[in-house]
């Protein structure tokens, strides 16, 4: 294993389980001071005490992306518990009005997507480039979706337009701040080792059997296989991927 973030610190919201979790432990076996962020704190102490027995460093900090205060204290605490802010990773996200048209997309689900997935997104920005054009850049992952800007299904418009919205929102920011030396990507994984991807009372056998004849691939993506694309467009390797968004889907979108 490589070490290419030793000593930096790396948030990562909604890391209490799923990718987010995932994508905390991968940076934390290569040498980040992972903050692991969530509205839960069982769920992130969990997390930590994963990278702690590995052997790594991290610490959990209960926050809500939906709240601009909660985000910048929680950017705040960041700060003072590791000495600085290197990466950001903006995963939290959530999903609601599955099976729903346009016309008949529940206006309470309509606000709870975009208050999570979009303008959470925005206040994580906010916190994370304010701190970081101030003290020398960094970067900045946010997680959308192949589902909204690479394909559409029927039944899905709101959860759709918000992950299109975060694919828009990541490269107009790119071009914001790459100026100020931080640079921001995005990662578009598909259906993948996560409980989002699984549909209302399917197991994960049924799943895999879907899979193999949706994906050009055959199968679902790993947890590991996304937070490797993360990873990559985090670290110096990518130098020069600004505004990108990675599609993770196993050729979905090809």
């Amino acid at each position: 294993m490589s070490a290419r973030f030793t000593d930096r610190t790396v948030l990562v919201t909604g890391a209490g389980s799923g990718l987010g979790r995932a994508i905390a432990l991968a940076f934390a076996a290569e040498g980040a001071k992972v903050v692991t962020a969530g509205r839960t704190a069982e769920s992130l102490d969990a997390t930590v005490a994963l990278i702690e027995a590995a052997g790594g460093t991290a610490a959990a900090v209960t926050a809500d992306v939906s709240s601009a205060g909660s985000t910048r204290e929680l950017v705040r605490r960041a700060v003072e518990l590791f000495g600085g802010l290197d990466v950001a990773v903006n995963n939290a996200g959530v999903f609601r009005g599955g099976g729903h048209s346009a016309a008949d997309l529940p206006l309470e689900d309509w606000r709870t997507l975009l208050d999570t997935n979009v303008t959470g997104v925005l206040h994580a920005l906010q916190a994370e480039v304010g701190h970081m054009r101030a003290n020398g850049g960094g970067a900045i992952v946010n997680i959308a979706s192949n589902l909204g800007p690479h394909v559409r299904v029927p039944g899905l418009f709101g959860y759709q337009v918000s992950k299109a919205a975060v694919s828009a929102i990541t490269r107009a920011a790119a071009l914001d701040h790459i100026g100020d030396g931080i640079r921001i990507n995005a990662v578009s994984p598909g259906a993948a080792e996560s409980t989002m991807s699984l549909r209302p009372g399917e197991t994960e056998a049924e799943r895999e059997v879907r899979m193999k004849e949706q994906s050009p691939l055959g199968r679902i993506s790993s947890a590991a296989e996304v937070a490797a694309a993360v990873l990559y467009l985090a670290s110096d390797d990518a130098g020069s991927a600004v505004g990108t968004d990675l599609v993770i889907d196993g050729g979905v979108a090809a």
